[in-house]
Parts: structure tokens; sequence; C-alpha cells
């Protein structure tokens, strides 16, 4: 037992970084922390700001992974597209526990800001409609809230222009043994996906038998979790709002809560939550 200063160096730990990189220059930490720029005096207004420039990064990470999950799946590469999506699911778990931060902001909390916000919203951010778009939740008009950004708009359209996740493991599905129909398999990637009765059949093959058809069935699985875990972010997200601005108009210009209420209905793998029915 001693009460002497514990001197890391003494282990070999470097301690002087002189020309040499650290960990701050690595993860480009004076940019990062430098980009906290608040418009008003108002306290909660720095809660708000890192809430949401974290909600971006994660939102990076997922694009990162579904691209590449996206990629195995085309390729019959299942083993690490499970890890890939599993990965999405459990950033939207940390999505969601994001929300308790903020919701120890109040109404009152909020007003002191809000007008410094002027037009920008959630709404516009280009990263959670790229997540949408690749997922397959394709909404051409959604584009237009970017067009004073040439790559963005690229981006988007580039997105909407090749199959979706969601198309990737159809195709998986009948390469996998299950026949889909050619009018599944050959559509218009950029049209949003239409709930399909031949497609639900299929799915209830591959549940009815899942030890026959196992990579198929793990597939099923990682869909929905990931889709269950995005669909509690958009109801805490709801429920954030109502709780900070009721039911105001959205900074935006959309309905606030109304509006995000509609999002809730919407289904991204619509026959892999309606094959439970028939099962």
């Amino acid at each position: 037992m001693t009460n002497s200063p514990y001197n890391p160096a003494k282990e070999g730990a470097q301690m002087t970084f002189d020309g040499r990189m650290s960990y701050g220059d690595y993860l480009r930490l004076d940019q990062i922390l430098g980009a906290q720029a608040q418009l008003s005096s108002a306290h909660d207004e720095m809660l708000f700001i890192i809430q949401h420039q974290t909600s971006e990064l994660w939102m990076r990470l997922a694009i990162h992974e579904l691209g590449a999950a996206r990629k195995a799946i085309a390729a019959d590469d299942m083993a690490p597209a499970f890890k890939m999506l599993a990965r999405v699911a459990r950033i939207f778990e940390q999505l969601n526990s994001a929300w308790d931060v903020l919701r120890t902001m109040t109404p009152s909390d909020y007003t002191k800001f809000r007008d410094a916000l002027g037009q920008s919203s959630g709404f516009q951010s280009w990263q959670y409609r790229l997540i949408e778009f690749s997922v397959g939740n394709r909404n051409a008009a959604m584009i237009k809230p970017h067009a004073h950004r040439p790559d963005i708009k690229a981006l988007l359209e580039a997105e909407l222009a090749q199959p979706s996740l969601y198309d990737v493991a159809l195709g998986a599905l009948h390469r996998g043994g299950i026949a889909l129909p050619d009018a599944v398999l050959t559509r218009d990637p950029s049209q949003p996906w239409q709930p399909n009765d031949a497609v639900q059949a299929a799915w209830a093959q591959v549940y009815r038998a899942p030890e026959k058809y196992w990579v198929l069935y793990d597939l099923a699985e990682k869909l929905v979790d990931f889709e269950d875990y995005f669909r509690r972010w958009r109801f805490n997200h709801v429920t954030t709002v109502e709780r900070v601005i009721g039911f105001k108009r959205g900074t935006g210009g959309t309905g606030g809560v109304s509006y995000l209420r509609r999002m809730l209905e919407v289904e991204l793998f619509p026959e892999l939550w309606h094959v439970r029915t028939d099962l």
C-alpha cells in the first residue's frame, strides 16, 4: 500500500506527443468539440445540439453498416451481414436511450432558444432519409428539402436507383429455394415497396420450416429486430416532441406530433410482420 502518485510512464505509457499522433489527433476532437456553436444564451441549447450531433454520428455508422450488409446479402455472404444488421439494431437501441436525456428538457427550457433554430428541423436530416431509403421506405418527394445541396441530392437519387436492403433480402429468399414472381424480382427499385401476398407466402414457408431454411429464417429475424428498434426510436421521438412542444407545428413546418404519428404507421418489411398472423 502506497500513497505515491501513479506514474503510467513507468509501465511504458506514451506521455509525449510532440510530432506524434495522439488520441485527440486521431479522433479530430478539436473539430468535433468545437462544433457546438450556440445561437442563444439558453443553458439547454447545448443539450439540444449535442443530442442531434451525436444522433447524426450514430446514423453515420448505421449507414456504413447497412451499406455493407446489403452488399454481403447480395453476394449470399450471410454471416457478416447478420453481424452488421445486429449492430445496426444496437445502434438504434443507443439512439433510443438518447431520448431519455433530451426528455430532461422542459417546454420552458426549449422555448428559450427555439426561435434561434429558424426553419431547421430533424425532418431535414439527409442521413435519416438515406437510412429510410436504403432499407426500403422510398419516397422521391423527400429529396426536395435537399435540392439546395447538389451533392446530397445526388447521393439520395443514387440510393433510389439501386435495390434496397429489403429488395436484396428478397433476392436471397428467391435464391434460397423459395421462388418469387418476376414482378417482385425485377421491380423498379425507386418506387415504394407495396405489400405482396406472394412475398408473405414465401416468408411463411421459411417460418414454418426454420430448420430447412435456417439462414433465411435468421435473415428474417435480423430484419425484424432492426425494424423493432427503429419503430421504438420513432415512438420515442413522438413522445419526446409531444412532451416538449405539445401539438405546436415543427420548426421545419411539419405538423409536429401529427406528422410523426403518421410515420409510426410506416412498415419497412410489412410481410415479415403480417406473416405472424398466418402462422
